[in-house]
Order: structure tokens, then C-alpha cells, then sequence
């Protein structure tokens, strides 16, 4: 098997989209005709400014919650300190073992003295005021971490999970790159300054998309405005839940290492974006910086419609059926972020091992569609078999068999010019 990049037919071939204003396309009918579509709805603006969103954050990337498009970044893989973003991967490990049912929200963890003493009151840091030897449910835990950046609250989930605070960093470390996060690492539960705690923003964004779309029951908690333990009111540290941008989660950080840093969640006509910022001198401008940021994506960007559900998008080569190909369809329907003035262009490619041997399943997975604006890849959404394809007879195998052998020379002289 060879990775292919394929369109409708024989020939091995990329297929292009392109949604700019008077390009040419080489690519399928479908190809085709989700592009004129996608011209015909985009409005009619001034040549588009080529100037970036207008705020000064050193890290900051903006992406869909979709499908995680990338709107705008900026020094976004760089691994910087995290401080209290770092509690969102703490909040999705127990997430994730509530969900697998090894922990429950009932349950009770004792505060223990270094809990106590690194996260509560004696501290001075952001805290629940759990108090000593007391024992807190899980649920409160959460909404401690959650609304309150409890550190507290953090040290006892570690201590009560995995027994102490370090051996929690190592599942945390692992948990992260079970979800795709390939570059982070944690060496405690809070974010507090440890050299063996970094992430990036694009990391961050990563894990915030993953905690919206995978933890539905609990993503709400992000929204609650304050929460009460141990008879002390706090209210919700995110500013963007009261700046009128639709914002309904998630999370503020700041030591001095890493300076102020955000990462934020809203919803505006059923679209909803990401944003991180970090390392800004103040809490006002990482509020203003957020809020600027998500403004731009609104206002600069639209959802359209590539592919509907159901539309066959491309093919993929088969090896031994009754038929050359197999028509690729998506599982749901192909949408994309495009500028709003229509002047970038799209670049689709169908990615996938092959030929897929037969015979072919309907509903069988067969590679992907990536889809590119400028350098970003925007879209990566899996692709599955849209018919039955069965074997074909004797002479159709062998006339496959030397079909593939001719291609095999072929690369293979190509690759010793």
C-alpha cells in the first residue's frame, strides 16, 4: 500500500479547489461545483486588508470549534508557562475519569496538609479555602478549579487520584498526548511556576476544543458566574462572560514568568470560536486583547458549505474489485471558514492508502480530506466508502496487478533522476 492522493478516476492526480474570484479548477464535478457555490454566496467586499487583527499579544491563536480551522496564530507553537490555563488539563483528566467510570462526583477527597499549605489560604494564592483535614466531593472540586482557580482544589484531585501531586503530572503528561497534544508537558496540577510545566497556544486551543466537544455535560460549569465553599462567595475569574461577545467559557492564568494569559470560548449566530492570548502585561489587556480577537474572527469570517451530506467528494483507486473505484462521501456535512471578502483560495486534497483492496464495504473509512487556506490547513475530516465494491474476476486482478507494477517501475526510475 502507498499513501495516494486521488481524485475521481484512474489517474493519480491533486485536486485542487480554489475559491479566489477567477481561478481555474482541476479537480471532479463535485469539486467544482462546491466551489462555484461557495463564490456565489461569498459577499461582494473591497480588496481585503492584508493587515492582521489588531492586538498585540505575543502568543494568540484564534480557530473554529468545528473543526478546528485556524483563523489567526501567532508564535502559537512556542512552549511557554501556562500558569492557570494548566488547570484545563487537569479538569479534563477528571473529566475523562468520571466518564470512564472510575471516579464519581460524589466522591470525597481529604484536604491534606500540603494541599492546604501550597493551595489554600495560608498560600495567599487564588484558593476554595478548603479547609484542613476536611474532606470535598469531587463536584465542588471541580467547580473550585473551575470558578474559582482553586489550587487547592487542584493539589487535592491530584493527591486523590494518584496518590501525590508528581506521579498526577506524569497521567497528565500522558493524558495530553493521548488527546493529540504533542508538545506539552505538566509537572504539577495548578500551572504554579515549575520549569517542568509548558504548553503552547495552539495546545491550549487543542485541549479547549477537545474539553467543548467531548465533555457536553460539563463544558456549562465553565459559565457559572461564582460559586460558594466554605461560606466565601467568588465569582467567575473569566471577564468575557459580562463583555457581550456571546463568551461562555473558559479559563485566566498569571505568574510572573508567564504574564497574563487567557483562553476563551463564545457563540455568535451558532458559530463558535476559540481564543487564547498569553503572556500580556496586564489582566485589562488580556481581556481586550481576547475580546479584540474574537471580534475579528466575526466579523472577518463565515461558515459555508462545501460538500453537503450524502455528496460524493472524490474517489479512491481499488485493487482487485469489479469496479476501478470507490466513491468517497464524508459522514456529515463539509464546512469551512472563509474570509468573508472571498479573495483567499482552497486547496483540497484526498489523502489515502491504496488501492484499497476489495472488496469495499459501504460505510468503510478510506484516508481523508484536507482542505488548506493560504498555509493553514483548515479542515481534516475522514472519509468513508459511498457504495459496495466487490471482487473482481481473474483478468481484472491480473490487469490491476501489472497496473501497479507499471507504477512501482515508474516511481522507482523517477526517484534515481
Amino acid at each position: 500500500m502507498i499513501n495516494r492522493i486521488s481524485q475521481i478516476g484512474r489517474l493519480l492526480a491533486v485536486a485542487t479547489l480554489v475559491a479566489g474570484l477567477g481561478a481555474d479548477v482541476y479537480a471532479a464535478p463535485a469539486y467544482k461545483a462546491a466551489v462555484k457555490a461557495a463564490q456565489k454566496t461569498a459577499p461582494k467586499k473591497e480588496p481585503p486588508k492584508k493587515d492582521e487583527p489588531p492586538i498585540s499579544a505575543p502568543h494568540a491563536i484564534l480557530i473554529d470549534a468545528d473543526y478546528g480551522a485556524v483563523l489567526f496564530d501567532r508564535a502559537a507553537d512556542q512552549l511557554i508557562f501556562p500558569a492557570s490555563l494548566a488547570k484545563l488539563m487537569t479538569a479534563e483528566y477528571v473529566f475523562h475519569e468520571i466518564k470512564e467510570g472510575r471516579l464519581n462526583r460524589t466522591d470525597e477527597f481529604m484536604v491534606s496538609e500540603n494541599a492546604w499549605r501550597k493551595g489554600g489560604a495560608p498560600s495567599h494564592g487564588s484558593t476554595m479555602f478548603a479547609a484542613l483535614n476536611s474532606k470535598v466531593p469531587v463536584d465542588d472540586l471541580l467547580r473550585g478549579v473551575i470558578i474559582q482557580s482553586a489550587n487547592d482544589a487542584c493539589i487535592v484531585l491530584a493527591e486523590g487520584i494518584a496518590g501525590s501531586e508528581a506521579d498526577f503530572a506524569e497521567k497528565l503528561t500522558k493524558r495530553a498526548r493521548e488527546i493529540g497534544l504533542s508538545k506539552s508537558i505538566f509537572g504539577n496540577s495548578n500551572g504554579l511556576p515549575d520549569p517542568g510545566t509548558k504548553v503552547t497556544s495552539r495546545e491550549l486551543a487543542m485541549l479547549a476544543r477537545h474539553i467543548i466537544r467531548n465533555y457536553p455535560e460539563f463544558y456549562p460549569i465553565y459559565s457559572e458566574r461564582e460559586f460558594t465553599w466554605n461560606k466565601i462567595r467568588q465569582q467567575n475569574r473569566n471577564p468575557l462572560l459580562t463583555m457581550n461577545v456571546g463568551a461562555d467559557g473558559m479559563k485566566t492564568g498569571f505568574t510572573k514568568e508567564a504574564g497574563y494569559g487567557l483562553v476563551g470560548s463564545a457563540v455568535q449566530n451558532g458559530l463558535r470560536l476559540i481564543v487564547v492570548v498569553n503572556g500580556l502585561s496586564t489582566a485589562n489587556a488580556r481581556a481586550d486583547e481576547a475580546k479584540k480577537l474574537l471580534e475579528w474572527g466575526y466579523r472577518n469570517f463565515d461558515q459555508r458549505i462545501l460538500f453537503a451530506e450524502g455528496q460524493t467528494i472524490g474517489a479512491a483507486k481499488v485493487y482487485g474489485g469489479a469496479s476501478g473505484h470507490v466513491d468517497l462521501v464524508a459522514p456529515s456535512q463539509v464546512r469551512v471558514m472563509l474570509p468573508k471578502s472571498g479573495a483567499e483560495k482552497l486547496i483540497a486534497r484526498i489523502v489515502y492508502n491504496g488501492p484499497v483492496p476489495a472488496p469495499v464495504v459501504r460505510g468503510q473509512p478510506i484516508g481523508a480530506l484536507k482542505v488548506w487556506r493560504s498555509d493553514n490547513l483548515i479542515l481534516e475530516m475522514p472519509l468513508k466508502a459511498a457504495e459496495d465494491v466487490g471482487k473482481g474476476g481473474l483478468s481484472r486482478r491480473a490487469f490491476d496487478a501489472v497496473t501497479e507494477m507499471v507504477i512501482a517501475l515508474f516511481r522507482a526510475g523517477a526517484q534515481r533522476l
